[in-house]
């Protein structure tokens, strides 16, 4: 059985699509939550489905001598982001080469980096005039929505779309493949 981890900040809604895609599965369960929010609904919603969680605030995130032990016990062997906003660590993403993935609210290399996130990219996608947007699974690197892009799916948006309602049509994508994507990434990795 493969271990993954699924990272946190908001109110986790793929976390949990994540959960319950995995919870039957033969080769892959979600072992651990990890939040950097101690009020982060993700949470709730891990207990909920009778998964283990922990709070693990940027200073604790950033000490491999604190962070990596809980990586251990619960026999990590993926991560998964899932509206998680710091920084991955360096050391973290040395200990989980390629085994770090992303979903990003758009279609990068557009709107990624340092303050893209939830609602700022939808507001500068309908700021630009785009007529489509989309979310982006990727590999984690050093560089802030840099690493290798895995896929991506998009969808049309008008001129009439509201920054809300781009943010609804974004988020129905994650809903249809996020966890899938996932899985087939963990199909090629193991």
């Amino acid at each position: 059985m493969i271990n993954l981890a699924i990272f946190v900040s908001g109110s986790g809604t793929n976390c949990e699509s994540l959960i319950r895609h995995f919870e039957n599965s033969a080769k892959y369960r979600v072992a651990l939550v990890v939040s950097n929010k101690e009020e982060a609904y993700a949470l709730v919603r891990a207990k909920n489905h009778n998964v283990p969680s922990a709070v693990m605030p940027k200073k604790k995130l950033n000490d491999p001598k604190e962070f990596l032990p809980l990586m251990t016990l619960h026999g990590i062997q993926f991560i998964v982001l899932a509206g998680f906003l710091p920084l991955v660590p360096d050391y973290l993403i040395d200990a989980f080469p390629r085994r770090i993935v992303n979903l990003h609210p758009a279609l990068l290399p557009k709107y990624g980096g340092k303050g893209m996130w939830g609602h700022h990219v939808h507001e500068a996608v309908k700021a630009a005039g785009e007529k489509e947007t989309g979310m982006t699974v990727h590999f984690v690197s050093s560089v802030c929505d840099g690493g290798e892009i895995i896929v991506q799916h998009s969808c049309e948006i008008s001129p009439e779309d509201s920054a809300e309602v781009i943010a609804e049509k974004e988020h129905e994508l994650e809903m249809t493949f996020f966890a899938k994507d996932v899985e087939e990434v963990l199909e090629k990795t193991f």
